[in-house]
């Protein structure tokens, strides 16, 4: 799969529930309302449509949410999906991995091992508990740390995912980079999206992460590498730790011109860009009874529709954020 840019599209993020059992104060409401279970596509027509990606040219899919691993039966498609794992450049799938809050990791870790994940992605902003219970509105820290130990334990490579808050964990980056290094977690930090209506002026939350590696660089030695896991985070290496530490900077800088991905959601729905609009209704086809030759054929025409670059800027004059899903809905 080709863009009408020349971007190979390899990378496919797929949204499995848009429910989650926090409610963390970026990514969603206090009091969401969910979707009906008949909007949601069944785990057989998510397989079904990874499968068709895989065929086109997948390489990499990440499993996502809401939080995944809340819904039920969700093993089942890691398997199938982990059986269509085989060795990098033989074509078919080279990557299945995940984007989890932890807190399920304790009961699924191992089970993820055996289905082909090796490594994870877990949302942690803080380490200090009661802020944790501020930014998640009534997560419990330890839940979610056992599950990164248990994780570790099982052994799976950890990559914490951080979204730099201005005002609420901007004082603690220094502390996240000393206990990643400690526990060989690498670290990704990440600069809040005008997504979702959610409450408060999202531009009070946004800090730039220009501001934040400079702060970063007094205390510790970053020095560049060229590592890089297929997303759009630029990492550099913590010399007095031997851990990564990377930045995601859709606001002072993005990351479009490598763009390889796109974003499938629970109810089908194809999001060519994250920050844009436009998408491709994959539920209508495949319960309209598709071959997989249409289903093929559909999902390159949506492809051939993947925009330039998003459009994330906050409209000031209505206090309006740049896309009016929340970031549950597209899973990140």
């Amino acid at each position: 799969m080709i863009d009408p840019f020349g971007r190979p599209i390899t990378y496919l993020r797929v949204s499995v529930t848009d429910r989650c059992d926090l409610r963390c104060v970026y990514c969603m409401a206090e009091d969401m309302t969910f979707l009906p279970k008949a909007e949601i596509l069944s785990l057989e027509e998510l397989d079904r449509l990874c499968a068709a990606f895989i065929r086109l040219g997948t390489t990499k899919i990440r499993i996502t949410g809401g939080e995944p691993l809340v819904r039920r039966d969700v093993m089942t498609l890691f398997q199938s999906l982990g059986a269509r794992l085989g060795p990098k450049g033989h074509g078919g799938l080279e990557e299945l991995t995940v984007t989890t809050n932890g807190s399920q990791l304790v009961k699924h870790a191992e089970g993820l091992v055996k289905a082909g994940v090796r490594r994870i992605n877990v949302s942690l902003d803080t380490l200090n508990p009661e802020k944790f219970a501020a930014i998640t509105r009534w997560g419990k820290i330890e839940k979610t740390l056992d599950g990164i130990f248990a994780a570790k334990a099982a052994g799976l490579a950890i990559k914490i995912n951080a979204v730099a808050l201005k005002g609420t964990n901007e004082d603690e980056l220094d502390a996240m980079v000393a206990w990643c290094g400690e526990h060989g977690f690498d670290l990704c930090l990440i600069e809040t999206m005008p997504m979702g209506d959610i409450d408060g002026d999202r531009t009070d939350q946004y800090l730039p992460l220009s501001m934040v590696r400079a702060k970063l660089r007094k205390t510790w030695t970053l020095e560049d590498t060229d590592y890089q896991t297929g997303g759009p985070a630029r990492y550099y290496t913590v010399a007095q730790t031997g851990a990564r530490i990377g930045f995601i900077t859709p606001m002072t800088h993005n990351f479009c011109e490598s763009c390889n991905r796109v974003r499938l959601t629970c109810t089908g729905t194809l999001y060519m860009c994250l920050g844009q609009d436009d998408s491709a209704d994959f539920r209508r086809v495949l319960r309209a009874g598709a071959t997989d030759e249409e289903l093929d054929a559909a999902i390159v025409a949506a492809i051939a529709r993947k925009p330039k670059g998003h459009d994330f800027i906050i409209d000031r004059r209505h206090d309006r954020p740049a896309v009016a899903r929340h970031m549950s809905v597209t899973g990140g």
